[in-house]
């Protein structure tokens, strides 16, 4: 019988690059619903769950900014971290051509591009954190202090 293969994203790729510790939570998932009914599926506290959504400025720059899937971004924060007269979210028919990740599968690190990317500081209330591993129905967790090493995150509220 036939081993099957596991699937490998771009995240796990440079993480196994790396040699960064990680964990791989796989699940079923038809499509995407959101961060809170991906971390009932699979078991995951809430608080330690962080999604990640992509961002343009004003001056059209891409920002990249995780946070607690129960939160909202405060996007005159977001703006004042970015350096940014204004941000909002990118349009969801862009966040491929722009992440090379789907919508419900976009994680912080493997993007097509390198782009500043902000960590919201309740991160720093744990060790580690569970973010897409880069498709849906794959999560990772890793160690909070390589997640900001890798992606050269800046950590602020909002």
């Amino acid at each position: 019988m036939a081993k099957e293969k596991e699937i490998r994203t771009n995240a796990m790729r440079i993480l196994d690059k790396k040699k960064i510790d990680y964990e791989v939570i796989q699940y079923e998932c038809g499509e995407f619903v959101d961060g809170i009914y991906t971390a009932e599926l699979t078991g995951v506290p809430r608080e330690h769950s962080f999604k990640t959504l992509a961002l343009v400025g004003k001056s059209k720059q891409y920002y990249i900014f995780v946070l607690p899937v129960e939160a909202k971004v405060q996007l005159k924060e977001a703006a004042r971290l970015a350096g940014e007269k204004s941000v909002e979210m990118i349009p969801v028919r862009d966040i491929t051509a722009v992440t090379g990740y789907v919508r419900g599968g976009c994680s912080p690190l493997g993007m097509k591009k390198q782009y500043p990317v902000f960590l919201h500081e309740k991160a720093l209330d744990y060790d580690k954190i569970y973010v897409s591993g880069g498709r849906i129905g794959t999560t990772l967790c890793l160690s909070v202090q390589d997640l900001i090493n890798l992606t050269n995150a800046r950590t602020g509220v909002f």
